[in-house]
């Protein structure tokens, strides 16, 4: 059954707020969780190395003190991640500021 918008209607009815706090909450919810599941993978990543960021990953790197592959893919991934934890963080900020 598709979300429309009088399901939204009534779940806001019945649970007590206005379709506006109903929807803002709703995403910042949805993003909350995506960006626990990010960060988990990144903290996970950055575990294997013993590192706390992907400047230390890229540090070990060129030091040699963790071989390059898959230490260069890693970090690219790690990169990426936080590129879409800013992106969750930007997405977040304006709701809250249009709220």
């Amino acid at each position: 059954m598709p979300l429309t918008e009088n399901i939204l209607k009534k779940v806001a009815e019945d649970t007590g707020v206005s379709l506006d706090e109903l929807t803002a909450s709703s995403l910042l919810a949805l993003l909350r969780e995506k960006k626990r599941k990010i960060m988990i993978e990144r903290l996970d990543v950055l575990s294997r190395y013993g590192v706390s960021s992907a400047d230390e990953l890229e540090k070990k790197i060129k030091e040699g003190t963790v071989a390059e592959h898959p230490a260069w893919e890693d970090l690219t991934l790690v990169e990426n991640l936080e590129a879409a934890i800013a992106i969750i963080d930007r997405d977040t900020e304006s709701i809250q500021e249009s709220s």
